[in-house]
């Protein structure tokens, strides 16, 4: 079951096409990375989404049924532009937040009492925004954006600003939010987390979507059957079977090289024959990174 359902989405600007027919769809209870390059037209898709703007054409469906307002206290959104009133002190900020999504003040303040003590910023309670850090601003931000447990999570850029300390703290929630049930769609430039958090991904480049699914899938997707070894000895690359890809020294007289198998040939082959002619160090697959799917994606998308 998809919470989101995006279908034929079309929005454009002036002289310049945003999105340009994009259909995704995000499985229930999932982390959803949505990459692509600035200008890609990501933000402009989560802005239909939160119904801050609407598509030209296409439409979305929100757990089964056409998006609409009802919608919005379902939804919890942190924007790479964060938003919070500089003057306001934030205790008052974050319960008056609670309350325009749909919180009593006695709900939003049993619920910011455990936010206040899980992220240690009970002091903080009588402070203006303008007052913190920027890494202290973008906790508030966070508390205020998944105070009412809603169903969907937007997350544009979470880490941005945060120390490794503190984006260790927010993914560690994230993980805890996907455990209760929420769906979370985060945008973000950071590889390494898509590489960690990610279930699914979905890749828009020039307006279009490029590629999605299942993280997992699509690593297998974009394998090479190349393999690594790291060893001592002299690798003879004469054999048809496979193809030396390239070679590099290590320390202590090691070397490792990546090797192409050809089709039918399996890396138990490989290693058998590489076992009796070099001393083996290290062996296995050569999977690909979410970065390198990335960069190859976009690289094969024709100009326009």
């Amino acid at each position: 079951m998809n919470i989101i359902d995006i279908q034929h989405i079309t929005k454009d600007y002036a002289s310049h096409r945003a999105l340009d027919d994009v259909s995704i769809q995000v499985p229930k209870g999932c982390i959803f990375g949505l990459l692509g390059p600035n200008g890609a037209g990501k933000t402009s898709l989560i802005r239909i989404v939160n119904q801050i703007t609407g598509p030209d054409q296409g439409q979305i469906l929100f757990d089964g049924k056409l998006l609409n307002e009802s919608h919005i206290s379902r939804i919890g959104y942190l924007p790479e532009e964060r938003g919070l009133y500089k003057k306001m002190k934030v205790g008052e900020q974050l319960l008056y937040l609670a309350q325009l999504k749909g919180l009593s003040q006695k709900e939003a303040m049993e619920k910011l009492k455990v936010w206040f003590v899980k992220f240690d910023i009970k002091s903080w309670w009588d402070k203006t925004v303008s007052d913190l850090s920027k890494g202290m601003q973008q906790k508030v931000q966070f508390v205020s954006t998944v105070l009412h447990e809603p169903d969907l999570i937007i997350l544009d850029e979470p880490f941005s600003g945060f120390d490794p300390i503190n984006a260790n703290l927010i993914r560690d929630e994230i993980l805890e939010l996907k455990q209760k049930g929420s769906t979370i769609i985060f945008s973000t430039h950071r590889m390494e987390t898509v590489e960690e958090l990610c279930d699914h991904i979905a890749l828009i480049h020039k307006s279009k979507k490029v590629l999605d699914g299942p993280k997992l899938q699509i690593k297998e997707d974009f394998k090479t059957n190349t393999y690594f070894v790291e060893y001592r000895g002299i690798i003879d690359d004469s054999e048809p079977w496979y193809t030396v890809r390239k070679t590099r020294e290590l320390e202590s007289n090691y070397y490792r090289t990546d090797i192409h198998l050809s089709e039918g040939v399996t890396s138990n082959d490989l290693l058998k024959h590489l076992v009796n002619k070099v001393e083996i160090r290290s062996f296995g697959e050569n999977i690909p990174t979410m970065s390198e799917i990335f960069m190859k994606a976009v690289n094969e998308v024709p100009e326009a």
